[in-house]
């Protein structure tokens, strides 16, 4: 165990003074934040996207309507959500991307996921369960699989190895999507069930 806290200790930090997007082209357009949380004891991953404007002024994931509604998807609160031994959130970029010109969050940074989305999987041996959210994140993490889109890769997440499962991204933009596959509300039950017996 103490091997574990010793090598993700210093990779978080090295995470959290990351500024590699600001010698890119084009640079961050903010000041880089990187936002994540996560513990040796970490029970199950997050992989979304990145944070968004709220999240990048209060320093915490998914403090926004995204994460209430991914709470609810989940059946957990905030302090159980906010406990880094419960939940590690290691989204495909850290920092907020900025916006593009109708006000919509830009894509994670490119740089992000190939510097430490392989040395945070490294470092988290002991999650049982990672959840891809968002299209950005099914890609990097299961395109390989074949699937058409985002939908068809969560419509067959039974068929995937049971320590993952792909979601939709929560933000109100996909509310039509969520209306259109009814059949989603009743896997979410299942994702419940699987949280609270990790958790319990």
């Amino acid at each position: 165990m103490t091997n574990k806290i010793c090598r993700i200790q210093p990779l978080l930090s090295d995470i959290r003074n990351c500024s590699a997007c600001t010698k890119s082209n084009p640079p961050l357009p903010v000041t880089p934040n990187p936002i994540l949380q996560a513990t040796t004891h970490s029970k199950i991953r997050i992989i979304g996207q990145a944070p968004g404007t709220l999240a990048h002024a209060s320093s915490l994931p998914f403090t926004d309507p995204s994460g209430v509604r991914l709470r609810d998807w989940l059946g957990v609160d905030e302090a159980t959500f906010y406990n880094p031994e419960n939940f590690a959130i290691t989204p495909m970029g850290f920092c907020f991307p900025g916006q593009d010109s109708k006000g919509g969050d830009l894509p994670p940074r490119p740089e992000c996921a190939p510097l430490w989305q392989d040395r945070l999987d490294a470092a988290l041996p002991d999650v049982e369960l990672t959840l891809f959210v968002g299209m950005y994140a099914v890609k990097w993490h299961l395109g390989h699989l074949g699937y058409r889109n985002l939908t068809e890769t969560v419509r067959h997440w039974r068929e995937l190895d049971q320590t993952i499962v792909p979601l939709p991204h929560p933000s109100w933009r996909n509310n039509g999507w969520i209306k259109r596959h009814d059949w989603f509300a009743a896997e979410l039950e299942t994702l419940k069930a699987r949280v609270a017996k990790i958790l319990e």
